[in-house]
């Protein structure tokens, strides 16, 4: 390679390295506000006095959270990333693991039951669930609790179980 055209694509290597950096922006910009001041002829929009803001709830029927990997809002959504912090526009789902403790347990004559979800594009994979045992059993996918007849009364005589019988 000639030294002529190696000094130009040095020389372009530098401009694009550049010219990167001039786009790049840390958290610390961005919290810092925009770099062009705002034009006087636009206004802001007015904000009321309100009461304080309340701590927002993990989904509108769990407290807190749900697995010991998982931090709590106000701290998972920090930081570059997450730049809208108004939790009234974001969206709070219930959490599943509430919602799936709320079905009723599928009472079978069968030792063995299939449970597909659903079955079609909303289902999952097909599994085959044991209800040998005298307890309540649960398919790994959606968890959906299944229980053999033949232990109904045990099932029944236990003070507190985590599925309506």
């Amino acid at each position: 390679m000639s030294a002529s055209r190696l000094r130009s694509m040095q020389r372009l290597s530098r401009q694009l390295a550049l010219s990167q950096r001039a786009f790049a922006t840390t958290a610390r910009q961005l919290e810092a506000g925009p770099a062009v001041p705002a034009k006087k002829a636009e206004t802001a929009p007015q904000v009321t006095e309100g009461p304080a803001p309340t701590e927002v709830k993990q989904a509108p029927n769990r407290a807190d959270i749900w697995a010991p990997s998982q931090r709590p809002r106000s701290k998972a959504m920090t930081g570059p990333r997450f730049e809208q912090t108004n939790y009234d526009l974001q969206p709070q789902p219930y959490a599943a693991i509430e919602l799936i403790h709320q079905q009723p347990v599928r009472w079978t004559h069968e030792r063995v039951v299939v449970c597909e979800g659903g079955g079609g594009p909303a289902g999952h994979p097909k599994i085959y669930i044991n209800t040998d045992k005298p307890e309540i059993s649960t398919c790994n996918y959606c968890g959906l609790p299944f229980a053999n007849e033949h232990h109904r009364k045990h099932l029944e005589s236990m003070p507190v179980t985590s599925y309506p019988l």
